[in-house]
């Protein structure tokens, strides 16, 4: 990778993403991560080079900045946070691929972004109740954020968040996946038992 398209393209590869010039300049060419407004990769031109901004792991940063001389604390970033890649030919290119995928990463991870993943790691025939799925996304105190994130699921076709109960078994109220007993009959589809509209936990929880 040494141009500008090169960059931008890759960045735009990722899911949710767009171009952006915030400053009225050209030379500064973002791209941004749509679910909150994010930039994760900074392009713009420099001493003749091609530099792009990434942010990355603070544990990380010096690692990178080691193995590469043109990888260095971000350019008019926080230096802890952002690194600058210095495209003159020396770093390899699944090297800058790698460091803007996790600065993609970084920036796009959302709480509701680690549930929906949890969810989606529920096996086949198996529930999860609301803290379990909390503390799956990393924050075992979030069991609330769980349940409203669960009602606007995206994805419902590949977040089954229909295997989520609460912590007796108990199933949603009838407004939730298509009407009454909806969720019953998803459940039950996949060999889960369904009586009076809970689940037995001690068969049928998932023990992650």
């Amino acid at each position: 990778m040494k141009t500008r398209d090169e960059v931008l393209k890759y960045g735009l590869s990722f899911p949710d993403t767009y171009q952006d010039a915030p400053f009225h300049d050209p030379n500064w060419q973002l791209v941004r991560y749509k679910g909150n407004r994010k930039a994760f990769l900074w392009t713009y031109e420099k001493d003749g080079y091609i530099n792009l901004n990434v942010k990355t792991d603070p544990e990380k940063a010096f690692f990178w900045r080691q193995i590469h001389k043109s990888v260095i604390p971000g350019y008019h970033q926080n230096k802890e946070h952002w690194n600058t890649i210095i495209l003159d030919g020396s770093v390899p290119d699944e090297d800058i691929r790698l460091m803007i995928a996790e600065s993609y990463d970084l920036i796009s991870d959302s709480p509701a972004k680690r549930i929906y993943e949890a969810v989606k790691k529920i096996p086949f025939g198996m529930v999860a109740t609301y803290s379990q799925v909390a503390e799956i996304a990393g924050d075992k105190k979030m069991a609330r954020a769980v349940g409203n994130a669960l009602h606007k699921n995206p994805d419902p076709e590949n977040v089954p968040c229909y295997r989520v109960v609460n912590a007796k078994g108990e199933l949603a109220g009838e407004f939730a996946f298509g009407g009454l007993g909806a969720q019953a009959k998803l459940l039950e589809a996949e060999g889960v038992t369904v009586i009076d509209g809970k689940v037995d936990l001690n068969i049928f929880q998932w023990k992650n």
